[in-house]
């Protein structure tokens, strides 16, 4: 979603800082960018425009920044209004002499409005985010007290946000909140950061404090203090390191992030088993869940909550841990679990997955069980994210920044730990299973590299099928899920119209759809209902559908069926899902490529989604 950077210090190129931040947060997704800065004297200066933060550069040519001690900057993705240059951020109230940038979506901002318009304000944007400097403007106008007009204010709003503030009226002051949108402070000894994510602040320092909600930082030149707003009570936080570099988010090579993020692949999967395998003891350890390892000896139940990829990789893992464990599992959509009235017990748990941590619906469904006794696990890769504070123990993905919006490597982490996790579960289960499924783990990375040698291969095949404008992804057993995903990921960056189905469904409906113009990826990887997904494509290649197939290496029969066959390394069944995903993942891009398309950046899609 948006993106924000904020900055206060003395010794930076402080704008420039905030500009590069911004750009450093593209890949999110937005439409306009702006930023607004003042000087020790409190000349307040503000930029914005339509597209790329690059446009905001060329506003500023000319432009002395070198002074300025307080920036705040934003990258938007349009909600309240279309995109323009009046509804980018910052904004400001009438006068000029508060400026905020939000990310999030105040729910009562027709209200505030209202009242506001009534007292005299104009507003000049569509925004919901405009609200705020007025709000703050008119609690200083009655207090002269500008720290409690801006806790007044935030008090006043109902929603998600995280906000960033500066004013004239508070010379050397920079304010930051949260509430359900996820907010870092960067802390050096020159000067404060502040970012929607900690991509923004990694070049500056490994340093960083994370917002709770309901939480204000005021940020001064030399020191800061949080309080909670609702509890009136100033909070004491250590720094927290970051854990990953700037260097794992750079380009490098690579003409895109996601073909990087594809490459980075075989080490993912290294990073995801590293210190939890333990092959020459045939254990699995995983750290993170120790502390509710007697919980969980207790589990009857499992609910997986997640949106998007992150749901089809919760899929994956209500086969591995049912089949591992013998524990129930069902997978809920995050934005419909939040609404659902069901029974719920204690010996419930909530599995959360989400690549960011900052998922608003996942975030939420998590919170419903607040307070019922309910286990709360995560399944994150951000390190302090909004899901990993919530929740009661969990498992980090340790997959590196991933800035493509379309999730690769992410994806396949959390399949990975989906896997540990059910082996850790199935302990004292699945023995036949438990010693095979470790050490193909250890061996997957390789296989992983394979895939990736048959780039070529795969993009000629893209090239053949990228005139199509629908696709039938179909699979059965642990392939199923890939097939819903692998539709996704089409759809996402290439735009094409894309199904997912089990494969055992082809005669309830999506048949109909077949002819020569309505092609088929079939999954048809060693399985034991491989016969059964021959006689599917039978089906299609009757109705003249064309048909690509993936297949596991060495299967001569599937060329009786297609000539068009992306083979895989052999594997276990359960760790299938890794390869297959990998596979798609390079026929989509590649697809996305032919096509003339921003890969990184599909059309009205954002990296996180931080409102519901």
């Amino acid at each position: 979603m948006c993106g924000i950077v904020g900055y206060i210090g003395k010794k930076h190129d402080g704008v420039g800082l905030v500009l590069d931040g911004l750009q450093s947060l593209e890949y999110r997704g937005y439409d306009s960018a702006g930023v607004a800065f003042a000087d020790s004297q409190q000349q307040a200066t503000l930029a914005k425009q339509i597209g790329p933060v690059a446009n905001v550069r060329k506003e500023l040519d000319g432009v002395n920044t070198s002074k300025a001690v307080v920036a705040i900057g934003h990258t938007r993705w349009a909600t309240h209004g279309s995109p323009s240059t009046k509804n980018a951020h910052p904004h400001h109230n009438t006068d000029q002499t508060i400026f905020a940038v939000h990310n999030g979506i105040i729910e009562n901002y027709q209200v505030i409005r209202g009242n506001l318009e009534r007292l005299g304000y104009t507003f000049i944007s569509e925004t919901d985010t405009e609200v705020i400097p007025h709000l703050i403007d008119y609690h200083y106008r009655q207090t002269d007290k500008f720290d409690q007009a801006v806790k007044t204010a935030l008090q006043e709003l109902e929603g998600a946000y995280a906000i960033a503030i500066f004013s004239t009226h508070a010379p050397g002051k920079l304010y930051a909140a949260r509430l359900s949108s996820p907010l870092v402070i960067g802390v050096d000894k020159t000067s404060y950061v502040i970012a929607s994510d900690p991509t923004a602040i990694m070049e500056h320092t490994k340093d960083v404090i994370y917002l709770e909600d309901h939480e204000l930082a005021v940020l001064t030149l030399d020191t800061h203090t949080i309080k909670h707003i609702r509890q009136n009570k100033e909070v004491t936080r250590k720094t927290e390191r970051l854990s990953f570099d700037a260097e794992q988010a750079s380009l490098g090579n690579f003409p895109h992030f996601m073909l990087k993020e594809m490459h980075d692949v075989p080490e993912t999967i290294r990073s995801a088993i590293r210190g939890r395998v333990r092959l020459d003891e045939s254990t699995v350890k995983l750290g993170g869940l120790v502390d509710v390892a007697r919980q969980l000896n207790h589990i009857d139940r499992i609910i997986i909550v997640a949106c998007g990829t992150s749901y089809y990789a919760g899929l994956v893992g209500e086969y591995l841990i049912e089949e591992l464990a013998g524990i129930p599992v069902e997978v809920q959509l995050a934005s419909e679990f939040k609404y659902r009235d069901e029974p719920l017990t204690r010996s419930t748990a909530v599995l959360a997955v989400s690549q960011s941590g900052e998922t608003a619906d996942t975030i939420a469904a998590l919170k419903k069980v607040e307070g019922h006794g309910i286990l709360r696990l995560g399944i994150v890769n951000a390190v302090g994210s909004t899901i990993a504070r919530l929740t009661d123990a969990g498992v980090y993905l340790h997959a590196g920044p991933e800035q493509a919006v379309a999730s690769t490597k992410a994806f396949i982490a959390q399949v990975t730990v989906l896997n540990l996790i059910a082996l850790e579960l199935g302990r004292n289960r699945s023995t036949k299973l438990f010693g095979p499924l470790l050490k193909e783990l250890e061996a997957l990375p390789e296989k992983a590299a394979r895939i990736l040698e048959q780039a070529n291969d795969i993009h000629k095949l893209a090239r053949k099928y990228a005139q199509y404008n629908d696709f039938l992804y179909i699979g059965r057993g642990y392939s199923y899920p890939c097939a819903l995903e692998g539709a996704l990921k089409l759809k996402e960056v290439s735009y094409i119209h894309a199904e997912g189905y089990a494969a055992g469904e082809m005669k309830h409906g999506p048949l109909a759809m077949i002819d020569k113009n309505f092609p088929t990826l079939a999954l048809a990887c060693n399985s034991p209902l491989l016969e059964k997904t021959y006689s599917n494509i039978e089906e299609i290649r009757a109705r003249s559908g064309p048909v690509l197939a993936v297949a596991t290496e060495g299967n001569r029969d599937i060329l009786k069926l297609t000539k068009d066959v992306i083979y895989i390394p052999k594997t276990l069944e359960q760790t299938q899902p890794q390869l297959i995903a990998l596979a798609e993942q390079l026929f989509s891009y590649y697809v996305a490529i032919e096509k003339g398309l921003n890969v990184d950046r599909p059309r009205n899609l954002a990296k996180s989604v931080t409102v519901e």
